[in-house]
């Protein structure tokens, strides 16, 4: 079963060209970089585009930051909620339960799918985004380390495991946004219901960040540390924003989660 549905999402079109559309970003602007030399200054615009110019390596974090605000959310919630409520729509559903799978089995097997998704998105776009930034931008000088936002330089080394803790926590980020798509899937017949779902809560968190009025909810938005991994590039790492994020968002995946299965497991399957 897990195989089935790995091959199943992973065997669509679609999930190829949300990756597709997923890495077109952060390469146009590689490209633009490149081309025109112009960066951000120091402080505007996405995290770390400023430096990429210097070292093109840099990139792959830069590429994260590009993604992380609106697209990236967007892809996971579209094959998420895609996940209960697409078979429903196709009308096989019913058939799939009526195998000796379990609705449980069956959840959790969508769960490894989806998972697996968000793991290759994330790591699709900084792998790509490193491998143009090498390309378009050049090496620069990461083999003498980069300057952080502390102002003191990092050594190669610290720059390896910042990146592969920052990964980790934009991918921890996006199981919130898979879960949450997972558990409106659960409740429609509808995928795009499902999506657009996800993405109008997830929309509206973002825009309460913004408003005064909502400040005591700002802590427990789902979008409210998203671009904590920022904090890792600086001397010393603050880990404050990045451990509540990550606390944050296992709330956040363990409520869906129970969520969507208490009500798979007890819904009325009529497609």
């Amino acid at each position: 079963m897990r195989n089935v549905e790995l091959v199943k999402l992973f065997g669509r079109r679609r999930t190829w060209v949300s990756l597709l559309l997923l890495n077109l970003l952060p390469t146009i602007v590689a490209g633009l970089l490149a081309w025109t030399g112009l960066a951000p200054r120091p402080g505007s615009g996405p995290a770390f585009l400023s430096a990429v110019v210097a070292d093109g390596s840099l990139f792959a974090i830069a590429a994260l930051a590009i993604v992380l605000p609106l697209f990236l959310p967007i892809a996971i919630a579209v094959v998420a909620g895609e996940s209960v409520a697409g078979e429903a729509q196709a009308g096989t559903l019913r058939y799939l339960l009526i195998r000796p799978v379990g609705r449980t089995r069956l959840l959790v097997r969508k769960l490894g799918a989806v998972t697996a998704f968000v793991l290759a998105a994330v790591l699709s776009v900084a792998a790509i985004g490193f491998l143009v930034g090498r390309l378009l931008l050049g090496k620069g000088t990461l083999a003498g380390g980069m300057i952080s936002l502390s102002g003191s330089v990092l050594t190669p080394g610290d720059i390896a495991w910042r990146t592969a803790v920052a990964i980790a926590f934009v991918t921890i980020s996006m199981l919130g946004v898979a879960a949450l798509a997972i558990f409106l899937s659960t409740l429609t017949d509808s995928p795009q219901s499902a999506s657009l779902g996800a993405m109008a809560f997830l929309i509206g968190s973002s825009l309460l960040l913004t408003v005064d009025a909502a400040r005591p909810l700002q802590p427990y938005l789902p979008t409210r540390y998203w671009l904590s991994f920022v904090d890792l590039y600086r001397d010393p790492v603050l880990w404050s924003n990045i451990e509540r994020g990550v606390a944050l968002q296992a709330v956040y995946v363990v409520v869906f989660l129970l969520a969507a299965w208490a009500n798979f497991t007890t819904r009325d399957v009529t497609s």
